[in-house]
């Protein structure tokens, strides 16, 4: 697996789907959403929501996650060739069409990334989650911009990132229940404790400092280990789901009469002397 160090903005457009252009862009579109409501996620969290879509055993559509990522949650109801409705908290119709075509993108881009074969797998195409070691960003402001920051909770690596994931998780459950099969579900298990840690604070004493490795160290090496292990978990998930295939509904049959019961078809004979016979 890929040190967690080259999941930072160093990769090429070409491994997320997106240009450093258009992620500035997400971030000023989700900027200019909380304008009008303010439970609206950064772009780091909407991309750990995405991935934990992306694994998901059913394909969720935009009618789905886009109302429980940026509305009330409540699916929207759409026609057949009809356009999703706008959301209220979008400024216009091409506001959120420019929003589902980014994050489309993205999407295409980790789904890409995680059914590569191990052996195809290289620095430029791997998964990257999109985070930021917000800790180091601070570490580098001026004493007094510090300062102000400091006197509230700055996420650790990949913090947000998994929250966004495990909100995607919590809101469909069904689509995370634990398979029959004792060594899948261990295997989901183990799978989701390895994104939960990084839900976690990072407590352990700080080593590394992802931007500057002259700079102060804002991040331990077992925050290292848990993001590289969650990491893993992505690709085990996505793996997990698409062997298992969707959630198949069991459909329970109707008992049969007794063979001196009145005959369901009808006809005022007993089920032995008609459709039983």
């Amino acid at each position: 697996m890929n040190s967690p160090i080259s999941a930072q903005p160093a990769e090429p457009p070409a491994a997320r789907g997106l240009t450093p252009d258009e992620l500035d862009e997400l971030d000023a579109l989700l900027e200019d959403l909380r304008t009008r409501a303010e439970e609206i996620p950064q772009w780091e969290f909407c991309d750990g929501f995405l991935t934990a879509l992306v694994c998901s055993r059913r394909l969720i559509g935009p009618n789905e996650y886009l109302p429980m990522l940026l509305g009330d949650g409540e699916v929207l109801e759409v026609a057949p060739d009809q356009p999703l409705p706008q959301l209220p908290v979008f400024a216009n119709a091409e506001q959120q069409a420019r929003f589902l075509e980014l994050f489309g993108r993205r999407w295409q881009a980790v789904q890409e990334s995680l059914d590569l074969p191990v052996e195809q797998r290289t620095e430029d195409n791997a998964f990257h989650p999109e985070v930021e070691d917000v800790r180091a960003v601070v570490a580098s402001l001026p004493e007094a911009e510090r300062a102000e920051i400091e006197a509230h909770d700055i996420p650790s690596l990949g913090q947000v990132w998994a929250l966004g994931f495990m909100f995607a998780v919590e809101n469909w459950p069904e689509e995370w229940a634990a398979p029959r099969d004792k060594e899948a579900a261990q295997w989901l298990n183990d799978a989701l404790d390895g994104i939960v840690a990084l839900t976690e604070d990072d407590t352990g004493k700080p080593s590394v400092n992802l931007y500057d490795e002259n700079g102060p160290a804002t991040i331990s090496d077992r925050r290292l280990d848990d993001f590289s292990d969650a990491l893993a978990a992505v690709y085990d998930l996505r793996q997990l789901w698409q062997s298992m295939g969707p959630r198949v509904e069991s459909v329970r049959k109707a008992p049969e009469p007794g063979r001196n019961d009145p005959c369901t078809c009808g006809s005022g004979k007993k089920y032995k002397k008609c459709c039983g016979a």
